[in-house]
């Protein structure tokens, strides 16, 4: 899974969550029933953990380029530098 469709996902997730738990809301409210409460979210649920976790192939539409390993070697990484690392003595007075 790619970054944009992790990010499908997140967005897949959040909104379909909100959507089943108002229909659950309104079809126990309308029934008078919890029981029919707790299942329609519980369906909800399921479905939703059912099209967002599996990496269906929508979620890879960006794929990620990665450098070949001889670039890589050309720009080596960056040291950190001497200054940051040192710490300030502290003077007793």
């Amino acid at each position: 899974m790619d970054w944009q469709g992790q990010k499908l996902a997140e967005q897949l997730m959040q909104i379909m969550l909100l959507a089943f738990a108002v229909s659950a809301f309104a079809s126990g409210y309308v029934m008078a029933s919890f029981q029919m409460m707790i299942l329609v979210y519980a369906g909800g649920v399921v479905l939703t953990t059912l099209l967002t976790i599996p990496n269906w192939p929508f979620f890879n539409r960006h794929p990620l380029i990665w450098l070949d390993s001889s670039e890589a070697e050309k720009h080596p990484k960056p040291q950190p530098s001497s200054n940051v690392t040192q710490k300030k003595k502290h003077v007793k007075k």
